[in-house]
């Protein structure tokens, strides 16, 4: 199964899981008036939208290149990430903040909590299924990396917006179960403002992770260390092309990468060639890593005086510069 299948899997868990959830919070915030409640309401409808935000995106990314776009859409995946982490923090922290605040400033009793309380223990129910599935897929990518690489590292945005989203509704549940917890045992309804408060403040951390990462890849990161060192391990045939002295890579999409490099030609080649050598360098390339799907190869003399400021190295290439 290909990451693209696991991770819509994910999300459509995530998606049913989350529409549910939020129907029930707000039927339970109409019947309560629990502040955190609907804090929580708003919460997972705007988790909910960011489902389909994702979906869409993928679907977007698969147009085919044109005129327009000549390298492809598949950077649509990262811009409309990059739009739920928008979402995630007006939508979700920022209200929850304000609806925090006000009940801070004006508490009353909620009515007929149990019922607050039994919503949000199936949320929790529900919210850790799409968390379990969204865990289990990206398990099979990560490969041992620590979570944290993984989420930092991934170049396919869903997986880890949707585990990111599921662990701070997680945490944010458990804030709204505080909250209201406290509220009853004391009867205090500020209980049910703080635990708002920390709701808003549990979404804001994730979204403000998510809007660096996602626009770290839209605005174009290199490919991972292993597949820099796969192409450019693929580049040098040791005859022809004897060294790598210029590499650059960047995702165009979490499935291909642009590759430009220059490389060291042998001495006395003639245009014929040249243009042998270079092709069979890009065959070598894409079938080493089939990321590699825009190449471009320039070829060059090799020359040490120039080279050692590109830190050119016969044999496995250049350190990208």
């Amino acid at each position: 199964m290909s990451s693209g299948e696991e991770g819509s899997r994910a999300i459509v868990a995530a998606l049913l899981a989350n529409l549910g959830i939020a129907l029930s919070k707000f039927a339970a915030f109409l019947v309560t008036g629990s502040s955190s409640m609907l804090s929580e309401s708003v919460h997972s409808l705007a988790d909910t939208g960011n489902q389909v935000l994702l979906l869409f995106g993928r679907r977007q990314s698969r147009r085919q290149a044109d005129e327009e776009h000549p390298f492809g859409y598949g950077q649509d995946r990262y811009f409309y990430a990059f739009v739920v982490a928008v979402v995630l923090f007006s939508l979700g922290s920022l209200f929850a903040v304000y609806e925090g605040y006000e009940k801070i400033r004006h508490p009353h009793p909620l009515d007929k909590p149990a019922i607050a309380i039994g919503v949000l223990v199936v949320a929790m129910v529900l919210e850790g299924f799409s968390f379990r599935t969204a865990h289990r897929e990206a398990g099979r990518i990560r490969r041992g990396a620590r979570w944290v690489d993984y989420l930092r590292r991934s170049k396919a945005p869903e997986l880890p917006v949707v585990l990111l989203e599921d662990s701070a509704a997680l945490v944010g549940l458990l804030f709204a179960l505080a909250g209201v917890t406290l509220s009853i045992l004391t009867d205090n309804g500020r209980w049910d403002g703080i635990g708002s408060l920390a709701i808003g403040a549990v979404l804001g951390v994730v979204a403000v992770f998510l809007a660096v990462e996602m626009k770290s890849l839209l605005i174009g990161e290199a490919g991972s260390p292993t597949v820099v060192g796969r192409i450019r391990g693929a580049l040098v045939d040791g005859e022809r092309v004897t060294h790598v002295i210029h590499l650059r890579t960047m995702h165009l999409g979490p499935e291909e990468v642009l590759v430009g490099a220059k490389v060291a030609l042998a001495p006395g080649l003639d245009m014929v060639a040249v243009a042998a050598a270079i092709d069979d360098a890009e065959r070598r390339v894409r079938e080493a890593e089939p990321l590699a799907k825009v190449i471009y190869v320039e070829p060059d003399l090799y020359r040490a005086h120039l080279a050692s400021g590109a830190r050119a190295t016969p044999g496995a290439g250049a350190t990208a510069t």
